[in-house]
């Protein structure tokens, strides 16, 4: 079975969907994430070591490659579409059992911004890493954010921007957020966005890539 768990790695590491996709060429005609993540669970594993022993370790191998550039978007996102393959028998199973899923994570891009390719990127990686992921979409202004995050208490908000217009409501928001509730943890994160901004607004996190996300999280979620 260890053999197994390292080839599900691998096909998420790759991007391997099935058996029957094209991409990546080297592991054309061999087993995907989907026949691979059904083997498994066929003989006997559970959905919490299909997700911690194969789906965890190929996207945390992603995310540092994509981090250190030696992959970029497509690959990313063939990878996320290989992890989704191994989700659709893994979430039915833990919505049975209530899973080891880490924490929750709730992500938006901030109001007066549409833009969504970054929030999507980390919404993969943090998901891939074992999170249950709350996507809110784009525009979402700070109300919604307060009230999703008072239905899941212990929740991490991740707010994304993506122009410099909008980065001032990733400070309104994460200061009506803090006004709320102080123990709320807030993460911000977008291509305007820097450190020194971060620490300004009050935010408790900052980072430029969706693997420094997840390594705030585990982090966090380890206490």
């Amino acid at each position: 079975m260890e053999e197994l768990y390292s080839k599900l790695s691998d096909c998420i590491e790759f991007g391997k969907i099935n058996k029957a996709a094209p991409f990546p060429p080297q592991m054309k005609d061999q087993d995907g994430a989907d026949e691979i993540t059904k083997q498994l669970l066929d003989a006997g594993a559970s959905a919490d070591d299909v997700l911690q022993k194969g789906l965890i370790i190929g996207m945390e191998k992603v995310g540092v490659k994509f981090r250190n550039n030696e992959v970029f978007v497509p690959q990313v996102l063939m990878s996320a579409k290989a992890m989704d393959a191994a989700m659709v028998y893994l979430k039915p199973l833990f919505a049975e059992s209530g899973g080891s899923q880490k924490g929750t994570f709730i992500i938006g891009t901030v109001e007066g911004d549409l833009h969504d390719i970054g929030k999507n990127l980390v919404s993969m990686m943090v998901e891939g890493n074992g999170y249950k992921v709350i996507d809110l979409g784009t525009d979402v202004k700070a109300e919604t954010f307060i009230k999703v995050a008072d239905e899941n208490p212990g929740a991490i908000v991740g707010l994304s921007a993506l122009l410099t217009t909008t980065m001032g409501n990733q400070e309104a928001i994460t200061k009506a957020i803090k006004a709320h509730n102080t123990n709320i943890k807030v993460a911000v994160g977008g291509a305007p966005v820097t450190q020194d901004f971060s620490d300004r607004i009050g935010a408790d996190c900052y980072s430029a890539d969706p693997q420094g996300i997840v390594e705030y999280m585990n982090g966090v979620f380890a206490k």
